[in-house]
């Protein structure tokens, strides 16, 4: 079987993905943004195949579906093969470009092959910044000084800088706090020295005259290279005198100067907000080479100096602002903290980036296309292991399954589908919810943190989601904990059973007939033509209130009841109240149940939401506010056809008490997305 609109050439080797296309083009696309190296290459053949290991280089699965289904949410109306392998080829090509012809200073093409730190997460390539002639403020610039010179006829210093993605150079206007740092003769912003940079404004070039030059910016550190014995004397001499509990605030203030050189144990926001001011702060936490603590503390535009920082990095400050915590309005039990001031200089160790091979089992290469890696198999990849110890699965070349989560792991996806909810303890810290995720493997739960409340929309057993930025530890009862938190970065979720691109993106489905898909036995997204054979409007059509929050039902009854001892209108599923919170409102919607038929066979379902109103062709607020001998009379749609997105809803319901098997006691079969052809 082959995918249609460009992905006819796949070759699909396991079950699964004959049942699954989105899968198949996820891998397909693989092959596309990163092609399989040449069999024939020199050695290729002396390789064993039981000891293959592969650099994860290529796109990891989890990115390339979390690109795929963020262009499908953008695109409602459908997307086509075309669309999405353009978007991908670019997305990869300006992440990870290779350069053009020109050929690489000598100074960058040494570096490349020293460079053993991990990428920052907001770093821009020099190359980029020319095609498209924009810099964003917190873009970060991981670069190498070329030259740096004074302009003729001025005292003002221009370094020219490089980096181990571009061929392309730019120059920058050195700010004058630096000046100090290289005027001497052996001044460390010299040459081949690293920089990490932030807050840059690019000079375009005007009328097609002159040549992008960066603005000055103060938000630079200078880098330091364990290895290079000028560096190591320079930490000896600078850094090694002065330590935590040497500093005071009494001498600070006496004209007193410190450098400190301490290792990065956190980065994070202030635990305390400040009621006078809407400043943003970042505290970074610091341990010197005593065990002593101390929290170093951005104000304002200075935040996105934490951007060029990373945990596990060894950091010097030379001639830091020393602060009271009243000062900085800090809680603590500290006398004071450490400030960013105009004199202050940052220097960097960057943590080594470390790596652990991973094996990879049996079943993905039977199953995942291990051809992407290679002809010969791969038995192991290398990945990324960050300063805690845990290993980063997000560039992970395969699907990750729930029988590959193991203790500490970070950056998991997974895709698979939704066998019950719970609702965590209401009284508990924060917004949790429990969600059970079922794959070809198994099942597991895992723990969704909200910022503030449910926002992921409407959601039911039956549905196949993609969930990525998930990790995983060991908790003290010796019990895996998958973990996902709204506020991470690379947190998303997915809901691709009303995802309404399926629909119409021929692409990353199939259609099956009814009697196909109650077959089924693996998580996927069945799309069916159908069309209607019978809805009862006596019985069957009837409007509701539900949450907008999250598309639930509320129990009418109960709440009823409830509003007659004063109470409020109260969801079922999220437990919160529908009156009176922002985002939490009452809506009425559609609630019915309909015979669905093809050429083959027949198929009771129910449906709510915007499904019920494709289908009725009416809002549900329209439809209410007809007379009651007009809503018995309304038009009949049967014998129209549609093509529907249906979910097996009474699949692995166990009552867990959030609404959701009143919704489901008629039929097991819920109509998620409808489309009339």
């Amino acid at each position: 079987m082959g995918v249609t609109n460009g992905a006819s050439l796949i070759e699909i080797d396991s079950q699964e993905e004959v049942e699954d296309p989105f899968l198949a083009f996820i891998d397909y696309a693989r092959t596309v943004i990163s092609p399989e190296e040449d069999d024939g290459e020199e050695g290729e053949g002396n390789k064993d195949p039981t000891e293959a290991a592969a650099e994860a280089t290529g796109p990891g699965w989890g990115w390339v579906a979390s690109r795929i289904l963020k262009t499908c949410t953008a695109y409602s109306s459908g997307v086509t093969a075309a669309i999405l392998l353009s978007d991908l080829s670019q997305a990869w090509h300006e992440q990870n470009k290779p350069g053009m012809s020109k050929k690489k200073p000598e100074l960058i093409a040494q570096l490349k092959k020293s460079h053993r730190r991990r990428r920052l997460a907001n770093t821009v390539t020099i190359d980029s910044i020319h095609e498209k002639n924009f810099l964003s403020m917190n873009s970060v610039l991981e670069a190498v000084i070329i030259n740096a010179d004074v302009l003729p006829g001025t005292n003002i210093f221009m370094l020219t800088l490089g980096d181990c993605w571009s061929s392309n150079t730019i120059d920058i206007y050195l700010h004058r706090r630096y000046y100090e740092l290289v005027e001497t003769p052996n001044g460390i912003l010299g040459k081949g020295r690293e920089v990490l940079l932030t807050g840059c404004y690019l000079r375009t070039a005007r009328e097609g005259f002159g040549t992008p030059r960066l603005l000055p910016t103060e938000y630079l550190i200078i880098l330091l290279d364990e290895d290079q014995d000028d560096d190591a004397i320079l930490i000896a001499a600078q850094f090694c005198s002065d330590t935590f509990a040497s500093v005071s605030l009494d001498a600070f203030n006496s004209g007193t100067s410190y450098s400190l050189y301490a290792r990065i144990e956190s980065i994070g926001p202030l635990e305390s907000e400040l009621k006078f001011s809407t400043a943003h702060r970042r505290q970074i936490v610091l341990v010197d080479g005593d065990g002593d603590r101390l929290k170093f503390i951005l104000w304002g535009e200075q935040v996105i100096v934490a951007n060029l920082l990373s945990v596990g990095s060894m950091l010097g400050i030379e001639r830091p602002y020393i602060s009271s915590l009243e000062e900085s309005a800090v809680d603590g039990k500290d006398e004071f903290c450490l400030e960013y001031g105009s004199a202050t200089h940052l220097y960097l160790f960057p943590a080594t980036l470390q790596e652990e091979r991973v094996c990879v089992a049996l079943t993905q290469n039977q199953c995942q296309g291990s051809k992407l890696l290679g002809s010969g198999g791969v038995s192991q990849v290398t990945l990324p292991r960050d300063a805690e110890g845990s290993i980063d699965y997000s560039n992970y070349p395969f699907r990750t399954i729930i029988t590959d989560i193991r203790d500490k792991t970070t950056g998991i996806s997974l895709y698979g589908i939704v066998t019950d909810i719970l609702c965590d303890d209401p009284n508990a810290t924060g917004v949790v919810f429990s969600l059970k995720i079922e794959d070809t493997s198994g099942a597991i739960w895992a723990k969704l943190h909200f910022t503030s409340y449910w926002s992921l929309g409407r959601l039911g057993v039956g549905h196949v989601v993609y969930v990525s930025g998930l990790s995983c530890r060991v908790t003290n009862k010796n019990c895996l904990e998958v973990l996902w938190h709204e506020k991470d970065e690379k947190a998303a979720f997915v809901n691709l059973s009303c995802l309404p691109a399926f629909l119409t993106s021929s692409c990353l489905h199939k259609i099956s007939t009814l009697s196909q898909i109650s077959k089924h036995i693996k998580p996927a997204v069945n799309i069916c033509r159908v069309k209607l054979d019978e809805i009862d409007q006596c019985h069957n059509i009837k409007t509701r209130l539900s949450h907008s929050l999250c598309g639930h039902f509320i129990d009418e009854e109960s709440s009823s009841a409830s509003s007659s001892h004063g109470g409020n209108l109260r969801c079922g599923f999220c437990r919160v109240s529908c009156t009176g919170n922002a985002g939490s409102e009452v809506v009425r919607t559609f609630d019915i149940t309909i015979t669905l038929a093809d050429e083959e066979t027949k198929l009771y379902a129910w449906c709510t939401g915007q499904s019920a109103s494709a289908i009725l062709q009416i809002s549900p607020d329209e439809f209410y506010d007809l007379p009651e001998d007009d809503q018995l009379m309304y038009p009949s749609l049967e014998n129209e056809w549609f093509l529907v997105t249906l979910s097996n809803s009474g699949r692995g319901n166990s009552g867990s008490g959030l609404g959701l098997s009143y919704e489901t006691e008629a039929t097991c079969w819920e109509i998620t997305r409808a489309l009339k052809i």
